[in-house]
């Protein structure tokens, strides 16, 4: 980047390069979606492919002065795959919309991701112990016969080559008619939003089976399973789309989303369920 009149000129130069610098890609190599988890130790990237692969930043660059953001591939999973939709003739691509990463409480770390159409949580986490000596299996897996055991064994714990698991906890499906496009988790850590073209759905983390409003005692007649329908009656009505929606970081109330006429509306859940009328 050049200064401006006598001032030195200043460069910007990569520092890293992931993936071959390549003018032929495959589709499904194309990456789709990018997110750091809060300490920005770990990259998640997403393809067009369903694929998630996780970055870790190397240990001897976290600690300061030097604190460059060279990072290695930590893990690589299947998060989704190419579905077809037999009711409406429709497929589903595996392509990763969104990802967003949950606060770590423990030694695990857990992320969101999703498609068009369903949204996954996924535990990563590290296995670097193996149980042995059972005394009804074999290390081989094999079950012994009970008349072949002559002595009690106590089964312990040994070391093994760092192993890291990425194992789906939560799928949350059937929620949403049109394509997702954003999903935002929210301060409380329990609950996390989801938008599509025209309805903004809350979710709670333990329950996949159906979304949430929010009630209080102005909307007590809204039963809904979506906080914003913009959804018109007769659907040639349709001037505008959402196209992205975030929870405020520090309010669990609070959250926008915009749209396609360029408006971005402030939403305040307490005053009402469903968050039609925004409040700025």
């Amino acid at each position: 980047m050049d200064g401006h009149g006598d001032a030195a000129q200043s460069r910007w130069c990569l520092s890293q390069v992931k993936g071959a610098v390549d003018d032929d890609v495959a589709e499904a190599d194309i990456i789709s979606a990018v997110e750091f988890n809060h300490s920005g130790e770990l990259l998640a990237t997403g393809d067009r492919g369903g694929r998630i692969v996780i970055f870790q930043q190397e240990p001897e660059n976290k600690s300061p002065p030097v604190c460059r953001a060279e990072y290695s591939v930590y893990s690589t999973f299947q998060s989704h795959e190419p579905e077809f939709d037999y009711l409406k003739s429709l497929e589903i691509e595996e392509k990763i919309n969104k990802i967003r990463w949950l606060p770590q409480k423990n030694a695990a770390h857990f992320l969101l991701s999703t498609n068009d159409k369903t949204i996954k949580l996924w535990k990563i986490s590290e296995r670097d112990k193996r149980p042995e000596g059972y005394n009804l299996k074999e290390e081989d897996g094999r079950f012994r016969h009970p008349s072949s055991l002559t002595s009690l064994r106590v089964p312990v714990f040994q070391p093994m080559d760092l192993m890291v698991e990425a194992s789906p906890r939560r799928v949350y499906a059937n929620a949403h008619t049109y394509h997702i496009n954003s999903i935002s988790v929210n301060s409380d850590n329990e609950t996390y939003l989801s938008a599509d073209d025209l309805r903004v759905n809350l979710w709670h983390l333990d329950y996949t089976d159906r979304s949430f409003s929010i009630l209080s005692s102005n909307a007590a007649s809204y039963c809904g399973p979506h906080i914003v329908d913009i959804k018109p009656t007769n659907m040639e009505e349709l001037t505008e789309v959402i196209t992205a929606s975030e929870f405020h970081p520090l309010q669990c109330n609070t959250f926008v989303y915009g749209s396609s006429k360029g408006s971005v509306r402030l939403c305040d859940m307490r005053a009402s369920a469903l968050c039609d009328q925004h409040s700025k």
